[in-house]
Formats: C-alpha cells, structure tokens, sequence
C-alpha cells in the first residue's frame, strides 16, 4: 500500500513578482506546497509565522534586506533557508553562510538545479537520527541542540551536520572534503569559504559553551572532535 507523505511547504521571500510567481509554480509542479511573501514591513515576523518547512529568501528585497532578515530570523528559528540572489560575490555567500544560511543559490539559477538543492537539504534534515552523548553534552540532532542539564546550545543545520559526523568518527580525522561532500551531497556544488565559516561559527558556539578544545585542525588533513 502506497503511504502519501506531508506535503513540504516552501516559504519564497522574493519582491520580483514575475520570479515569486516562477518559482511558486515550479515548486508545486515538484509537489510542494509554495506560499509567497508579497508585503516586506515585518518580513521576520511573517516567515517564522508561516510555519514553513524551508525558505527561499533573496538578498534584495524592500526594508532590511535578506541578509539582514536571516540573522533576526536565526534568533527565533532555525528553519531551513536557502540564499537567492543575482550577485555572484563569494563575500555575498560567505556573509549568508555566517548569518546561518543553508545552502546559496544564484540567478538566473537552473531550476533543475535549483530543485535538487532543495531536495538534497530536505534529505539531510530526514536522516537526523537519535540522541547522541558528547562529553557530558546530550546531541539531539533532529532538534539541533546540545543539551547539559538545563543549558541548550542551539545549532544551525549544517553546524549539526558538521558536528555530528565528526561525533561519529571521533577516532579520526574527517577530511574537508568528506565535509563538504556530506553536507552538499554533490561535489559540483561545494564551496571551502562556506565550509571555513560554518566549522569557525560551530567552534566559537562550542568555545562559549565551555568546549574550547572541542575540534581541533589537523594540517592539511581536517579535523578531529576530542574526546
């Protein structure tokens, strides 16, 4: 018997009314459910009442501007989101990487392309697994936080990801490349800037959680989680 799943739903913060309507209808046509933001005075406020699954949110858009919007949207949520925009700048990508981006997306991008982003990060978040120990930490990844007693330590996505496959080979050095390969799912799109700013923000979290020696940098190799 076929079991129907949920439908995922898409938020698309973008202010190109042609674009919005694009993408909406090649979203649905891949069999998610797409809603658009049309208004952008309280553009925070809206997406993390939307209660979406992912957001698609360009860099211009009216008001604060999408990178603006993603570093207040990460203080009250940690949905998925997926950087569009139509400038090429590796410091455009690297900047929406360390507000906590996802993933980065260019126009014109492909739609295909566009498509298997999304699907590859939706894989990601459904392979969260169970609870884990670190230390005297509690790693919950389906929830992406790092528990001692009553503290949490939020994670973004990839931080999670970054953390636990290091948790998960503890007695050796994970390579920059099995990083990458495992957090973007495909060579083609792997970018080392935005692995260097997601494993410099995932250090710092664990610095100021009292895990200073947490990961350390093997030369040449990668890096290693300290028992």
């Amino acid at each position: 018997m076929h079991l129907e799943m949920p439908m995922k739903k898409i938020l698309i913060i973008e202010d190109d009314i042609s674009i919005r309507t694009e993408l909406k209808e090649l979203l649905e046509h891949a069999g998610y459910e797409a809603c658009m933001l049309e208004r952008f005075q309280n553009t925070v406020e809206e997406a993390v009442g939307a209660n979406a699954d992912l957001v698609l949110l360009d860099i211009n858009i009216p008001g604060l501007n999408g990178e603006m919007v993603l570093k207040q949207l990460r203080k009250q949520s940690d949905v998925p989101v997926i950087m569009v925009t139509s400038s090429a700048s590796e410091t455009d990508e690297v900047l929406s990487m360390s507000f906590g981006a996802d993933d980065y997306i260019t126009k014109p991008y492909n739609p295909t392309i566009l498509l298997l982003r999304i699907s590859a990060l939706f894989k990601r978040l459904d392979h969260s697994g169970v609870a884990q120990t670190y230390r005297d930490l509690t790693v919950n990844p389906s929830k992406g936080i790092l528990t001692r007693g009553a503290e949490e330590l939020f994670l973004t996505k990839n931080e999670m990801i970054i953390f636990q496959m290091l948790l998960n080979n503890q007695n050796r050095i994970v390579s920059r490349d099995e990083l990458m390969t495992d957090l973007w799912d495909n060579d083609e799109y792997i970018n080392d800037n935005a692995l260097t700013v997601n494993i410099s923000r995932l250090r710092t979290k664990l610095a100021q959680f009292g895990y200073e020696d947490a990961i350390e940098t093997r030369k040449k190799q990668g890096y290693i989680l300290n028992p």
